[in-house]
């Protein structure tokens, strides 16, 4: 884990063209008209699409054809509040890694380097095309902030997108790095925290102690020492049900895998789907982020304790990979290699939730960037689950919840996806 102690796009339109003569004007009227009813005719096939298919939306092809032909430029109008409507995530594990490193090295300077403004920056630099990056160029800019001969405003005052980028960059990123209380072994610990004061502990201090930490404060969807495979497969072909693209990230292990938590969040959606079988849906508090689990263990799917508004902490076990869905009857196992479906969904408005206007990202650079820090975790005697060693204390967890011995719950009611 990387911790430090506190002691110790839109893609841009091309300029409108005068036309030089009348029937080009015609000709230009003609071809808009005709696009746009295009594009309504695939927003209307995709209406139908969902409507006939559970969990993820089914016409994710028409979403993107269309908001690639608008643009993703702010439409915004009175009657049509301006939000981000479409979203690729392009940013690989090592860049992700580069500027957290920065963030981290720098939460105690003068200068704090924030990891996601660094990403924003890369971001409008590249055009969010991040086969260009080069670790020397935000080297080169992170030196330029840091010696005070520029700002992040300073820098970015002429990057038109840097805003766009900052809000879509951030609405994945945002509460993955930060502050925290860590339970750790005595063995880690500064004696500052330790009774003793000794480095390391003595026989006489507590077996573990909590400490206040900055860094990465999100895991793996995986537990530690389980084993997975994955590759990218964001956009793959699907077939079940009806014909679709692949809207998560697929890590391929054992049954009975313990699942974790990737941030501290609230249970919105719990039980079964179609396509997921057993699956979850956690609400990050802030509510821009929705991840969904799917295909979990057939007749032990969840941590016992879940249920519709719990609230779980960034590491918990929420439940075992298996290979259950692909079905209308409940409890089946239908899906041939067992896996863990994972998905990130972003939303910057509520009307995004569910339908036509879901904004689903690519996940495998982040689980690449997220395997740096996996949950370690013990099996429970006398039961079929597994629970964390360690704890965590995240101040993003409102007060406003409920605890019931290890179960809190979220007082504020939330619909699920079904």
């Amino acid at each position: 884990m990387f911790f430090k102690h506190f002691f110790s796009f839109p893609s841009p339109r091309l300029p409108e063209q005068t036309p030089k003569r009348s029937f080009r004007k015609q000709t230009n009227a003609r071809r808009c008209i005709l696009a746009e009813l295009s594009v309504l005719c695939l927003l209307c096939i995709s209406f139908f699409l969902s409507h006939t298919a559970s969990g993820q939306t089914a016409a994710v092809w028409a979403k993107a054809a269309a908001g690639r032909f608008f643009g993703k430029e702010s439409t915004a109008t009175p009657s049509q509040p301006d939000y981000i409507k479409w979203v690729d995530f392009d940013v690989t594990c090592q860049a992700m890694n580069q500027a957290f490193r920065y963030d981290v090295d720098t939460c105690q300077s003068e200068i704090h380097l924030n990891w996601v403004d660094l990403l924003a920056y890369l971001g409008a630099r590249y055009g969010g095309d991040f086969s260009k990056y080069k670790a020397p160029d935000l080297e080169k800019a992170a030196e330029a902030l840091l010696s005070g001969e520029t700002t992040m405003a300073e820098l970015t005052k002429d990057m038109k997108y840097f805003s766009y980028y900052r809000q879509a960059y951030g609405a994945v990123l945002d509460g993955l790095v930060g502050e925290y209380e860590a339970q750790i072994p005595k063995e880690q610990a500064p004696g500052a925290y330790l009774p003793s004061g000794v480095d390391g502990g003595t026989p006489e201090d507590p077996k573990t102690v909590w400490v206040k930490k900055y860094g990465l404060k999100a895991f793996s969807p995986i537990a530690k020492s389980f084993p997975y495979s994955d590759y990218d497969d964001f956009g793959t072909a699907r077939s079940y049900g009806f014909k679709r693209q692949h809207l998560g990230h697929d890590m391929m292990g054992q049954v009975g895998t313990p699942i974790i938590a990737v941030e501290s969040c609230y249970v919105e959606a719990i039980g079964w789907n179609q396509y997921g079988g057993w699956r979850l849906g956690l609400r990050s508090f802030d509510k821009k982020r929705y991840y969904y689990y799917a295909h979990l263990r057939q007749n032990y799917p969840y941590q016992s304790n879940l249920k519709e508004g719990s609230i779980v902490s960034a590491g918990d076990v929420i439940g075992y990979l298996g290979r259950t869905g692909y079905s209308a009857t409940e409890n089946t196992n239908n899906i041939e290699e067992p896996h863990l479906h994972f998905g990130l969904q972003l939303i910057f408005d509520e009307s995004q939730k569910e339908g036509n206007n879901e904004i689903w990202i690519d996940c495998f650079e982040l689980t690449r960037f997220l395997s740096m820090n996996r949950s370690e975790v013990k099996k429970v005697e006398g039961t079929k689950e597994w629970a964390r060693i360690y704890g965590i204390k995240d101040p993003v967890i409102p007060e406003n919840t409920e605890i019931t011995g290890q179960e809190q719950v979220f007082t504020e009611a939330h619909p699920t996806d079904e």
